[in-house]
């Protein structure tokens, strides 16, 4: 089976500016994809696209705003989309959060892989395109600090099995996949996780880490999904992501 080729075509990442969607954008630039990096941070999308020039159209959009979905499918039709956006969970045991910080993530994360993914059946995408929705390890192991942040990324991970189930059914052709990287201490939201979890355990970082294996990067995870968007052979539902590499899941 041959790989698919995605030089030439238009690849959307969503939550773009940083962290892992940073990576994703770069990984599938220069892997010669156009990609249009949405987020609500025109600055850090701005210094993005210096660091990528043309081959990089910054959106600084609310990507939880279904009619921001609704346009940027009509207007970009991608190949290849990537669901990445979400918020930061408040680091507290259940006890201490309201209901409205433990829902944060139902709002954010949820909302948005919602909006994006049932556009992208109703256009539909073509035949062959790929969306690839990024959820979390904590959807298997839990997040007992995060309020509602692990049963969040779960549900991701069950609408992307239904839209691929809705497009076999409807012979749309389009792949849906779902990637739970591992907690890593290599982006923003993951270093405050790490952190908040040591605490919890009474140690310091280092040592809450260590044991754990290389710490997965942004580069790494760009690369996957790269692979993901590429590679028709990865046709699961879900992944596992780590430093050492991608594992089916379910």
């Amino acid at each position: 089976m041959r790989n698919r080729e995605i030089a030439g075509t238009t690849a959307l990442v969503t939550g773009a500016s940083r962290g892992f969607g940073r990576g994703i954008a770069i990984a599938l630039s220069q892997a010669g994809a156009r990609v249009v990096g949405v987020a609500r941070d025109r600055g850090r999308l701005e210094e993005l696209r210096a660091q990528l020039g043309d081959s990089f159209t910054a959106v600084a959009a609310d990507a939880t705003d279904p009619v921001v979905a609704g346009q940027l499918m009509d207007t970009y039709r991608p190949a290849t989309l990537v669901l990445n956006a979400g918020a930061s969970p408040l680091a507290r045991p259940l006890h201490q959060h309201t209901w409205q910080t433990f829902s944060r993530n139902w709002e954010v994360d949820v909302q948005h892989a919602f909006h994006w993914i049932r556009e992208a059946l109703l256009l539909p995408l073509d035949p062959g395109s790929v969306v690839i929705a990024l959820s979390s390890g904590a959807a298997v192991n839990g997040s007992p600090l995060s309020g509602g942040y692990a049963g969040a990324k779960a549900t991701i991970g069950f609408l992307t099995g239904y839209a691929a189930a809705e497009s076999e059914r409807a012979a749309l052709g389009i792949r849906f996949t779902a990637v739970l990287p591992q907690l890593t201490p290599a982006t923003e939201l993951g270093a405050a996780a790490v952190a908040a979890y040591a605490a919890r355990q009474g140690v310091d970082v280092p040592t809450f880490l260590d044991g754990r294996g290389p710490a997965l990067t942004p580069e790494q995870v760009g690369k996957a999904i790269v692979g993901f968007a590429t590679d028709p052979g990865l046709d699961r539902d879900a992944y596992l992501l780590s430093s050492t590499g991608a594992s089916p899941f379910g």
